[in-house]
């Protein structure tokens, strides 16, 4: 499949017309010259020699196959051909300038941007991709913190959040980025054993594994205490990781999202069991126009976009 440009044209019929040999450094000797008239004035410019420079619009007249100055005793004239250049010259030099002011932004950005979320977001999404943003910005070092229950942002207890629930007080601005899907989840032992005994009511004979009375409020643990009706659950944990361990060595059943489910080897039981939830990006409202932490929500909002379906299931 060929790549398309924003013009609709591949690129590749862009690479056959730039000519061979062609190097940015001498277009900017052009301008230069062509500027200056003289090549001592572009040298003084550029900082180079004069050798240097004649050498440099040699090989971009052999590149272009055009003779772009006419050499006199008072200095150098633009041919015909080469003032018609002078336009996509200057296009160029603005297109390098802003490209050149782009990345020296990125570098200059630093300090310390304290992120909150939940420890899944934190190991499976976000860690994974930090050395990208590093790369990109690497003035900026991330404190990230995982027990988002004791994190208050009005408190300030960090400057931006990625999370599940919405905010219903606080001076913070947020957005919805996408959703975290959830199904039911087994070992593949566990729904083998299942499916002996397809007679059994819906759920009546399965083990589940929940969430100690500190996460009730959970939707995932709210929606096990319905199906459970009075019945003691198979084992109480108080972490994600340890409920996968559990679902993992076939102790039951397990309401989990399906990124980390399906990633982790087990069967999805039942995929569709109405909690879902919404992935909130949460900012102090006073931090909202700081460089850094627009940096850092950016690359927050592309990787659950980029990673859109899989959080979703």
């Amino acid at each position: 499949m060929k790549k398309i440009n924003e013009f609709g044209k591949p690129f590749s019929s862009f690479e056959n017309q730039m000519p061979r040999g062609w190097v940015w450094d001498d277009t900017r000797t052009f301008l230069a010259v062509a500027r200056h008239g003289t090549l001592s004035g572009a040298a003084a410019e550029l900082h180079l020699g004069i050798a240097t420079l004649s050498r440099r619009i040699e090989r971009l007249e052999k590149a272009l196959k055009l003779p772009l100055f006419v050499r006199q005793q008072s200095g150098y004239q633009l041919t015909v051909e080469g003032a018609g250049l002078i336009e996509k010259a200057e296009a160029l030099e603005a297109a390098a300038a802003a490209f050149t002011s782009g990345v020296s932004r990125a570098t200059q950005l630093s300090g310390r941007v304290r992120l909150a979320t939940a420890e899944n977001l934190a190991t499976a999404l976000i860690l994974p991709a930090l050395p990208q943003f590093y790369a990109q910005y690497p003035g900026i070092r991330l404190e990230l913190v995982t027990d988002i229950t004791t994190v208050n942002l009005h408190r300030r207890d960090a400057d931006l959040a990625l999370r599940m629930v919405k905010p219903e007080r606080g001076n913070v601005t947020l957005r919805r980025l996408g959703s975290l899907g959830f199904g039911l989840y087994a070992s593949p032992g566990y729904v083998a054993q299942r499916e002996a005994h397809p007679d059994a009511g819906d759920y009546d004979r399965d083990a589940f594994i929940t969430w100690g009375e500190v996460q009730a409020h959970l939707p995932a643990a709210q929606w096990i205490e319905r199906i459970l009706q009075g019945r003691e659950s198979a084992l109480t944990t108080t972490s994600l990781a340890t409920q996968l361990a559990a679902a993992k060595a076939g102790l039951g059943i397990a309401v989990l999202p399906h990124f980390l489910a399906l990633e982790a080897g087990l069967v999805c039981v039942t995929a569709d069991i109405g909690v879902d939830q919404p992935i909130y990006l949460v900012i102090q409202t006073d931090l909202v126009q700081s460089s850094r932490i627009r940096a850092m929500a950016d690359f927050l909002a592309e990787l659950v976009a980029s990673n859109r379906e899989r959080l979703s299931g």
